[in-house]
């Protein structure tokens, strides 16, 4: 039963950053981490983004992104899923931050070349790119993670 907790602690922060911290009680870090969507999304023009990709006029929605705002969502997003994972009794295994903190990192990569990488002459945008760059990053952040498990047991061994 404990176990579940932490998994829909994990959802409702993937549904909106904050939540899941207001869920763990943590009530102040989980207004500023929606107060912080909020601002982002905002600044970003972020759902008008996501609206228009939706759409398919990926020229206009790269037009229409503020990238220099954009650029702090995958890291904010990221992170208040896995705080809000920890503080829910997951993360308890080394390195289980690692898939978290690599999305962040592969998720801002496909950002930065959401205007201009095409994938089979196809443009996928500020929405598709960075989506479609999130495999990556959990496949590399649980590769790192077994490897450097596995390198810790050589070592101690």
């Amino acid at each position: 039963m404990k176990q579940n907790h932490k998994y829909e602690k994990l959802f409702w922060s993937i549904a909106l950053p904050g939540f899941g911290q207001i869920l763990n009680g943590k009530f102040l870090k989980g207004m500023l981490f929606i107060g912080l969507e909020f601002l982002i999304n905002v600044q970003s023009n972020f759902n008008k983004v996501i609206l228009l990709s939706f759409h398919g006029d990926i020229k206009t929605a790269i037009q229409q992104t503020n990238y220099g705002w954009l650029m702090f969502y995958p890291c904010l997003y990221f992170f208040a899923m896995w705080d809000a994972y920890k503080d829910a009794g997951g993360g308890g295994k080394p390195f289980s931050f690692m898939p978290f903190a690599f999305s962040a990192y592969s998720v801002t990569i496909g950002l930065i070349y959401s205007p201009d990488l095409r994938i089979m002459g196809i443009l996928l945008g500020p929405i598709w790119l960075p989506i479609l760059s999130l495999i990556p990053g959990v496949v590399t952040g649980l590769l790192l993670k077994k490897i450097i498990k596995l390198k810790s047991r050589q070592s101690n061994s």
